[in-house]
């Protein structure tokens, strides 16, 4: 049975640009982490409910694969999704940590939605997998398109290659459970302070490599003071040299 790659990924950097309702808008350097990934397969079972092999802590209906499921199902209005899901399973070998600003949920939906639509030859371009994903989460579209580094902006769905050599990255994950709504609720009252167009531009235009090497932690993540301020256990397992990556908990950092 194939096996499907989801891969990490790591903000080099991430701005908030503004607001757009109740979201914020952001620009975010995304990086793939090759060294880092979930594998997703399917399986054969024997029960009709859609069910999904792997530790999770939350239930089947929370997943990020099952959401992916429900937004591709009211996409294509066929019933081959359905009939795939009931002589199937979805089994995932979990290796990215939850809840550790590393896209795993995103990058188990994505992968997922490139599975479906191959194995159901949907013939669903890029464009069409990223708009059905991101129905299930803002970083979902990064994944969809698979680049190996990119500008995010928007919400997320904003999704523009950028091209440099893919660096190589350790990585710890701290015990610590970050609620990303908590962390953004916290830099809107606490922190806010949206970069402007020249910014975004001048950091849009940066390496990867300039950032982590020029830029302080603090400064490269909007996130990090509030999370710090939120999880205040964080400052026990931050180390010097090392970046914050979305809204925690994960650091990393160059390997040399």
């Amino acid at each position: 049975m194939k096996i499907y790659k989801a891969f990490a990924k790591v903000n080099i950097f991430l701005k908030i640009t503004g607001m757009r309702g109740d979201y914020h808008e952001i620009i975010s350097r995304f990086m793939k982490v090759n060294s880092l990934y979930d594998e997703l397969s399917f399986r054969k079972k024997t029960t009709i409910d859609f069910e999904i092999i792997g530790d999770f802590s939350c239930t089947v209906e929370q997943n990020t694969i099952y959401k992916a499921y429900k937004a591709l199902k009211e996409s294509i209005k066929s019933d081959s999704l359905e009939k795939l899901m009931q002589s199937y399973a979805i089994k995932v070998e979990k290796k990215i940590p939850a809840f550790a600003g590393l896209g795993g949920g995103s990058s188990d939906a994505a992968t997922y939605l490139h599975m479906c639509n191959e194995v159901l030859h949907l013939g669903l371009s890029q464009n069409e997998l990223a708009s059905i994903g991101s129905k299930v989460g803002a970083d979902v579209a990064f994944f969809i398109y698979g680049y190996e580094s990119a500008n995010v902006s928007g919400i997320g769905e904003i999704v523009e290659q950028y091209k440099e050599d893919i660096l190589d990255f350790e990585i710890f994950t701290p015990k610590v459970e970050i609620s990303t709504p908590k962390v953004y609720k916290s830099y809107r009252e606490n922190f806010y302070a949206p970069i402007d167009a020249t910014e975004i531009e001048k950091l849009k235009n940066m390496s990867s490599l300039y950032v982590l090497n020029e830029i302080k932690a603090d400064e490269a993540n909007d996130l990090f003071k509030p999370a710090l301020e939120e999880y205040k256990e964080l400052k026990n397992h931050y180390k010097q040299g090392y970046f914050f990556s979305g809204s925690g908990s994960s650091f990393f950092k160059l390997l040399s």
